[in-house]
């Protein structure tokens, strides 16, 4: 994986590495002699803190635990190239319409640090706030989003419900005929919801955390977790021992794979989650629509492709391909809702591994072993909430203690029975 050059972004920190005759001077020379935006260092043999995984949560983590922590011993160890896991494999929708006040702090506290974060990374991270709406199909599904709306908005959160006519002024391509097989009855929708360019997110983080002096070590596998009288001691990677007395684990989909290393067993499942994009096509759709009974959600992305996501499979599996009844599901789906896509050329498809709890709300806790720390089971809401977790789980890790927003969702909610279940409110997957 070939590193972001300084000139994909023009200035660094606000101080201009080249001038626009430099940049035309060096459009043909593909990149050669560039400054690399973050460094390539070797594994040192100990740091203060090691996160296992390059992804945006991953890397956000390390960025906060070095810029507001003072952490800055701090390594990044990812097993192939940083954001080549979910961060790049999902559909880029960001959202803080959940139903239960747990959810809503830590989804609300993302997206207000999504709202100032191309700012702060100083790294357009393409964030567009063009909202989200989603759609009800039954009596039922109506009402249950009538009670959603009013619990989001005692939050101080966005959401407002719409009529059919409403969402065709908003989405003149969906159909809103009453003889559909899931006619639209309504929705709600969130200005603020959006969507955000996946790859920046990682790269913007890279290059933060790099500045504050955090190693991002590519290409090295965690193989195991060492840990020595109920302590954690460091990891075993491809490219040696690495020592530390604090360990974050933020490996999304691996997550379980990664707890058998320490000897513990997590409540949770992966299973892949598909998606796909059409040949690009001029603007049709300037907002983000979901369909929660027919698991399919749209969006268009800045390239003009359609991007289209479906649920999960209902097998588990650690396959990045998933399967075609998924795929035929999700495009009969979207044929029915929107008649213009019906022509539309596939382009790629892809599956990603989300792993989920049983209540469909992810895990930020410490574990048993003493600095050993876990953040993971966001099922399909992981990307969304990028921001938000990596600066939770910074505080977790630098504090050794949940902060309000990540205490309810310690390990030991599974054994109390203090659950946040927010299988409706998670999206089209759960």
């Amino acid at each position: 994986m070939v590193t972001p050059t300084l000139g994909m972004r023009g200035l660094r920190r606000g101080k201009p590495r080249y001038s626009i005759f430099s940049l035309a001077r060096h459009a043909l020379d593909y990149h050669e002699g560039w400054q690399r935006a973050w460094r390539a260092p070797e594994p040192q043999p100990e740091y203060d803190a090691v996160i296992i995984g390059g992804g945006g949560h991953g890397l956000a983590t390390a960025f906060y635990l070095a810029s507001l922590h003072g952490i800055r011993r701090v390594a990044v160890v990812e097993k192939s190239w940083i954001g080549g896991g979910n961060t790049g494999r999902n559909t880029t929708i960001i959202r803080s319409n959940y139903l239960w006040d747990e959810s809503a702090a830590i989804y609300e506290h993302a997206l207000k640090l999504w709202e100032g974060l191309s700012q702060e990374l100083n790294f357009n991270l393409m964030f567009s706030q063009r909202g989200v709406l989603t759609l009800a199909h039954s009596e039922h599904e109506m009402k249950e989003m009538s009670r959603r709306v009013n619990a989001i908005r005692l939050n101080g959160i966005d959401s407002t419900v719409m009529t059919p006519a409403q969402i065709k002024q908003l989405v003149p391509i969906i159909d809103i005929s009453p003889s559909l097989r899931y006619p639209v009855m309504g929705g709600f929708f969130q200005q603020r919801g959006g969507t955000a360019r996946h790859d920046a997110v990682a790269w913007g983080y890279a290059r933060a955390a790099d500045e504050c002096g955090v190693d991002i070590i590519q290409n090295c596998e965690v193989t195991g977790i060492r840990q020595a009288k109920g302590a954690v001691t460091g990891v075993e990677t491809t490219r040696g021992f690495i020592k530390s007395a604090k360990v974050g684990c933020v490996t999304a989909g691996h997550s379980g794979i990664m707890a058998a290393m320490a000897g513990l067993r997590l409540p949770i499942e992966s299973r892949p989650l598909q998606a796909l994009v059409s040949e690009p096509i001029k603007p049709i759709i300037d907002t983000v629509v979901m369909s929660n009974a027919v698991h399919m959600y749209i969006s268009q992305s800045d390239k003009g492709e359609l991007v289209f996501g479906a649920g999960t499979d209902a097998y588990n599996s650690y396959a990045q391909r998933g399967s075609l009844p998924v795929i035929e599901h999700l495009l009969a789906s979207a044929v029915e809702l929107y008649p213009i896509v019906s022509r539309l050329r596939v382009m790629r498809t892809w599956g990603g591994i989300v792993d989920t709890c049983p209540d469909a709300s992810p895990i930020i806790s410490t574990t048993p072993v003493k600095g050993l720390y876990f953040n993971c089971g966001w099922g399909t809401g992981g990307f969304k909430a990028t921001p938000g977790s990596g600066h939770v789980f910074a505080d977790l890790i630098a504090q050794d203690r949940p902060n309000a927003i990540a205490a309810p969702y310690t390990l030991e909610r599974f054994t109390t029975g203090s659950l946040i279940d927010e299988h409706g409110a998670a999206g089209v997957a759960h």
